[in-house]
């Protein structure tokens, strides 16, 4: 596949994969990108999964034919990326490996201590490459999302070759129209801890005249770039991407989720457009996650558990936090039959969270909805839709 006249596809696909990173269901499968950049002298752009070496290797020399590859430029280290390194310098003996220092350190662990020392070319932030009319200038990217990362602009073609940002699951053929659903899911998932990191990437490549970029996974984007980069301004920026409630719940017996739907109905009775209920025990926990951050009020619904709380909420709770979770308004709904606590734990794990709202009506059910329990939630969803008015 031509990306321009000079840069060619070289990716795979990878229907093999379950579990991507042993943890994100991936039902279409994952792409590993990478590239090959035709000049006087040729680069290689990352490898892919080592599973996949002997494919990637014969899709490079479908595009240099004979030729050597003149450079192989090394972005990220992280396996599904570096998984063909050695395999790639063992079949191209004459290519000087480009990365960054700290990249190298990390080739030398993967590797049983081999780090290419009389091939590697070392950059850092500013640093270019000539090719002939192609000026390659390397965008230090550290933590977005491992510390070895650097991006690649091309100012010839305006091309920036992204490293994992900008990435999405799904393999090329999978049928998927709609980039931000995945994307979301994986930036959430994989990046979204670093949002400081990618907002100062953000800030650097205001600074680049980019016509394309090409990441790791997903899609080559050159349309409505606008789009993805406000995308991910907000996403790092922990802005709400969608006004709406998502209720998040665990329910043991049912009556917890009696009383989740009860509320649901309600907000959608009182004119709220976006309502979205996620039965943690039962559902996709990286989608829940992704939904978690892109509505701008959440209600946590669950049970007393151990004198703690049920172990999929604490899970959930614990995937939000640990992401930098903020500027949300939240509402609690708990249940417990004789010492209900439940409401108390979640509040005490969200103490860390900047800007949050917490809503003035709490539901608390004693084993079950009664009279008194269903005029809270009455009151909950007058009040939590009164901000879509």
């Amino acid at each position: 596949m031509d990306i321009t006249k000079d840069i060619r596809f070289v990716g795979v696909n990878d229907h093999d994969v379950d579990l991507f990173e042993g943890h994100y269901i991936v039902p279409e499968g994952m792409a590993y990108n990478s590239y090959v950049i035709c000049d006087e002298k040729t680069a290689v752009m990352d490898s892919v999964d080592c599973h996949f070496s002997n494919e990637w290797i014969e899709n490079v020399k479908a595009v240099l034919g004979d030729k050597s590859p003149d450079y192989f430029i090394v972005q990220h280290m992280e396996p599904d990326h570096s998984g063909s390194i050695k395999t790639f310098m063992e079949t191209f003996p004459d290519t000087q490996i480009v990365s960054s220092q700290k990249a190298f350190g990390m080739m030398k662990n993967f590797f049983e201590g081999e780090e290419f020392a009389d091939r590697r070319v070392i950059v850092k932030e500013g640093d270019t490459l000539e090719l002939g009319k192609h000026v390659l200038n390397f965008v230090a990217a550290p933590m977005v999302h491992w510390p070895e990362v650097i991006m690649t602009y091309d100012s010839t073609e305006k091309v920036l070759f992204s490293a994992d940002a900008f990435g999405k699951f799904g393999a090329h053929d999978a049928d998927d129209d709609d980039w931000a659903c995945e994307a979301r899911r994986y930036y959430f998932g994989i990046v979204g801890k670093y949002g400081i990191q990618v907002q100062a990437l953000l800030k650097k490549a205001a600074t680049l005249d980019i016509q394309i970029i090409c990441p790791l996974h997903g899609p080559v984007l050159s349309e409505n770039l606008g789009y993805y980069l406000d995308l991910y301004n907000t996403w790092s920026s922990y802005d709400s991407e969608t006004k709406g409630v998502v209720i998040s719940f665990t329910s043991v017996y049912g009556n917890t989720r009696k009383a989740v739907e009860m509320l649901a109905q309600k907000l959608e009775e009182k004119g709220v457009e976006n309502v979205v209920v996620n039965d943690l025990a039962r559902s996709d926990m990286a989608e829940c996650v992704e939904d978690g951050f892109r509505y701008d009020t959440q209600v946590f619904a669950t049970t007393t558990f151990n004198n703690d709380i049920f172990p999929f909420m604490k899970e959930y709770i614990h995937s939000l936090t640990e992401r930098n979770y903020q500027n949300k308004r939240v509402a609690f709904i708990e249940n417990g039959s004789w010492a209900p606590t439940a409401a108390k734990t979640m509040k005490s794990m969200l103490a860390g969270c900047k800007n949050l709202e917490y809503a003035e009506n709490e539901v608390k059910i004693v084993s079950a909805l009664n009279d008194d329990s269903r005029a809270k939630i009455e009151a909950l969803a007058e009040e939590l839709a009164a901000a879509y008015k």
